[in-house]
């Protein structure tokens, strides 16, 4: 019998992933959720023909290449891939995949979750009742934003982007995206409209964000973007932070160019700039979009899974770089 090939798992990770991948693979892993230092992960991949990893763990030619030449895929526990250099990877013939379809309902839970939160002003409403602030019913008092019959604007119309439209249905709001390329099946079942950034931007009451991060995205929202938006419109962002440039949203936030904002992610997190802690017109989460049992568990599936396509000479549901499935 041929020994097994050798695959690493760089954090600990929720089963049944190890359960899956043991029968085809020597499995080795970090055992803790902490991460490693690069000299000793660099130690740690030698040799291996698959590696998990996940969105904290920064994937770079010097890693591929201290695996060695056997590296066939790696596989990433998180719905992006910026922290792969998935162009190195590409050139190396290695498959890159990712867990997008496992995280569509928790994510677009914990986007909605923001626009509730910042539209009915709940965290504000919390702080003032925690703080033992003096409050009394007034027709005036603490107004927030309406949600029936505004209009949506999706920003990447992948999974998640449709499963956010799709909870917008029963709120009778127009939905409207921009995305390079046209989703007929949005457009068919929820009556979804293509138009441009620019005239999202301009037209919708509710923006969320859920684009990759790549250079073309980096800072897609900034000082313009911002100022083409409502004064009464909320921007929310669940899928990387520098699509947004922080600096921007701080001061659109503060000089109320915007209504607000919900993030789940941060531009050079876990570091949050103290100005946003000044704003009451901004809600925030620590990238929590995931952590449900339901999705980790599924994207411990669909990591595991990917890792085992492509090793059967099948095309993973996750794979990015999918040019490399015809070296």
């Amino acid at each position: 019998m041929s020994e097994k090939a050798k695959l690493y798992i760089a954090r600990k990770l929720p089963e049944p992933i190890e359960q899956m991948l043991e029968p085809l693979f020597h499995v080795k892993s970090n055992p803790n959720e902490v991460l490693e230092s690069k000299e000793e992960f660099l130690k740690k991949v030698e040799g291996i023909t698959a590696l998990v990893t996940d969105s904290r763990v920064k994937v770079d030619e010097a890693v591929m290449n201290a695996a060695g030449p056997q590296l066939r895929v790696i596989s990433n526990y998180a719905a992006g891939f910026n922290n792969i250099d998935v162009e190195a990877a590409t050139k190396k013939g290695i498959a890159v995949t990712n867990t997008p379809i496992a995280v569509n309902n928790a994510t677009a839970d914990i986007a909605w979750a923001l626009m509730f939160s910042v539209a009915r002003r709940v965290a504000e409403g919390d702080r003032l009742i925690r703080n033992g602030e003096p409050w009394g019913w007034t027709p005036s008092f603490f107004l927030g934003r309406d949600f029936t019959g505004k209009t949506l604007g999706i920003i990447g119309a992948g999974q998640v982007g449709k499963t956010v439209a799709k909870r917008a249905v029963g709120f009778s709001m127009d939905i409207i995206y921009s995305d390079s390329r046209p989703n007929a099946e949005m457009e068919r079942e929820l009556g979804a409209k293509q138009v441009p950034l620019e005239t999202l931007l301009t037209e919708a009451d509710f923006i969320s964000i859920h684009t990759p991060l790549t250079p073309e995205t980096r800072h897609m929202i900034s000082t313009k973007e911002l100022s083409m938006m409502k004064p009464t419109s909320i921007l929310i962002n669940t899928s990387r932070g520098p699509v947004i440039d922080e600096q921007a949203l701080t001061e659109a936030l503060r000089t109320r160019t915007i209504w607000g904002a919900g993030l789940d992610v941060f531009e050079n997190e876990p570091y949050v700039s103290p100005e946003l802690f000044k704003l009451d017109n901004v809600v925030m989460t620590p990238h929590i979009g995931t952590a449900t049992p339901d999705a980790r568990r599924g994207m411990s599936i669909m990591a595991a899974q990917n890792v085992l396509d492509i090793m059967e000479g099948k095309t993973p549901i996750g794979i990015v770089n999918r040019e490399v499935l015809n070296k």
